[in-house]
C-alpha cells in the first residue's frame, strides 16, 4: 500500500467548491448592476469587465478542481459527483456571462421590467447556491444537512418563479412588440436568464443527491 501513502489523499475540494460559488455570486451581482445601469455606456462597460473576471476566476477553479481529481487518490465525496457539481457550476457563470455579452452583441437598446425580474430571480438562486455549498462539508451533522436540503428546496421554488415569469414576458412579448428584431432580441435574453435558473437548480438537484449518498 506504498503506492496509496504517496498520492494525496483529499485535496481541498470544498474550499475550491465555495471559492467557485463566490465567484458564481460576484458574476450574478455585476449582471444586476449591469441591469440597473444599463443606459450609462460606461458603467455598462465597466459591469460587463466585472462578469467577465468572475466568470473567468470561476473557470480557473473548475481547472483546478479537474487537475486535482487527477491527483488526489482518495477524495471526499464520490469523483463523478465532484466533477458534475464543478461542471454545473461552472456551467451558471458561463450562462451568466453568455447573457451580457449576447446583450451586448444583439445590441439590446433598453431594459424591460422582465428581464429586471429575471435577473433578481438569478441574483437569489445564485446566493442560494452559495449557501447550499457552503453547507457540503458539514453533512455529516443533522441540522446541516436540513439546512442544505431547505436551501435547495428554495432555489427549486426561485426556478419556478422564473419560469413563470418568462411564460408571461414571452406571451407579452408576441402579444405587444410589433419589431420582429426586439421580439428576437428580448427572446434570447430571456431564454438565457431562465436558463441561469435552471442550471441553479441541476447544482442543487446534485448537491441533494450528494446529501442523501453521504449523510
Amino acid at each position: 500500500m506504498i503506492f496509496g501513502k504517496l498520492l494525496p489523499r483529499e485535496g481541498n475540494f470544498f474550499e475550491l467548491f465555495n471559492q467557485h460559488a463566490g465567484h458564481i455570486v460576484a458574476a450574478a451581482q455585476a449582471f444586476a448592476r449591469l441591469v440597473q445601469h444599463y443606459n450609462d455606456q460606461d458603467l455598462r462597460e465597466k459591469y460587463n469587465r466585472e462578469v467577465d473576471e468572475a466568470e473567468s476566476a470561476a473557470d480557473r477553479v473548475t481547472h483546478e478542481v479537474n487537475r486535482l481529481l487527477h491527483t488526489t487518490f482518495i477524495t471526499p465525496i464520490d469523483r463523478e459527483q465532484i466533477h458534475s457539481l464543478i461542471n454545473t457550476m461552472d456551467d451558471v457563470a458561463d450562462l451568466i456571462q453568455d447573457s451580457a455579452e449576447t446583450m451586448a452583441l444583439y445590441d439590446v437598446r433598453r431594459m424591460t421590467d422582465e428581464i429586471v425580474r429575471l435577473t433578481d430571480l438569478c441574483v437569489k438562486s445564485c446566493e442560494r447556491v452559495k449557501d447550499a455549498i457552503g453547507l457540503l462539508d458539514d453533512i455529516g451533522d443533522a441540522k446541516t444537512t436540513a439546512a442544505a436540503l431547505k436551501t435547495c428546496e428554495e432555489i427549486d421554488l426561485l426556478e419556478s418563479d422564473a419560469d413563470r415569469v418568462m411564460r408571461t414576458a414571452m406571451s407579452k412579448l408576441f402579444r405587444e412588440e410589433p419589431d420582429v428584431r426586439e421580439v428576437i432580441k428580448l427572446k434570447a435574453i430571456y431564454e438565457l436568464l431562465e436558463t441561469v435558473t435552471d442550471k441553479c437548480e441541476d447544482v442543487a438537484n446534485l448537491i441533494e443527491g450528494i446529501i442523501l449518498e453521504n449523510s
